[in-house]
């Protein structure tokens, strides 16, 4: 089972390394990092906050993007193809095929990931003298919350085509983290709305100190926990699927 799922996540990782929107998402995120500097000063002191929230946001919109375009599109148009006949006529159980694909893009946005990390961290080095490693966390949390959307897309791909993935996705994204618009702390629905509110440490990383080890695990625990329970509901819809 592990070697076929790692078969899987590899052929995944190297058809996105050729596929030219990877790279040039990454590309145009490193110029608009090492262009962040240029923006109007905040004022002493505030500068390198700025640059840290801005790099984060960057690399949401980049991982986010390259999310969607590796995942919308993977297992609608392997169907498409009949590509997908060739690795399930070897044995593989549509489950397997599933968690394959996801983790080979989860793999491949953490790279991704990694990448546009250490540009930041090297701009940032130049233009203001301070290792920013806390950039590291900020781009882990972005990248657990770019696998729970890779996960939903497995789980709308399972059913559907590659539009009504995109667009499931990008809806997915918007309710998730509108909880605070939506209901007060203090009512039972702000309890038991699901959100992905718990990725979001963008603002303790630009303007403090970042966050604990024990907040990075619990963000491990919530990764794990949507993943797990999307693969399942596309597992089983995929089951029933007549292909």
């Amino acid at each position: 089972m592990i070697t076929r799922i790692t078969a899987i996540a590899s052929a995944v990782f190297l058809d996105a390394m050729r596929r030219k929107v990877v790279w040039v998402v990454l590309l145009f995120s490193a110029v608009l990092a090492v262009a962040i500097p240029a923006l109007p000063s905040y004022g002493a002191g505030v500068v390198q906050a700025v640059y840290r929230e801005v790099a984060l946001a960057l690399v949401y919109a980049a991982l986010v993007a390259v999310t969607l375009a590796l995942a919308a599109n993977r297992v609608p148009g392997e169907i498409e193809r009949r590509t997908i006949y060739n690795v399930l006529a070897r044995g593989v159980p549509r489950w397997e095929y599933l968690v394959g694909t996801w983790a080979g893009i989860v793999v491949t946005v953490g790279i991704v990931g990694l990448s546009f990390a250490a540009v930041a961290i090297g701009v940032g080095f130049v233009t203001y003298g301070t290792v920013m490693f806390t950039l590291l966390e900020g781009v882990f949390a972005i990248w657990l919350e770019a696998g729970v959307l890779a996960a939903f897309c497995m789980a709308v791909a399972s059913v559907s085509g590659a539009v009504v993935v995109s667009v499931a996705s990008l809806a997915f994204l918007f309710v998730t983290h509108a909880r605070a618009g939506l209901f007060t702390p203090d009512t039972l629905g702000w309890k038991l709305y699901p959100s992905l509110d718990t990725f979001n440490i963008i603002t303790p990383v630009a303007h403090g100190s970042g966050v604990s080890a024990g907040y990075l695990l619990l963000a491990v625990v919530v990764f794990a926990a949507w993943s797990g329970i999307l693969l399942l509901i596309s597992s089983a819809a995929f089951a029933r699927r007549d292909l």
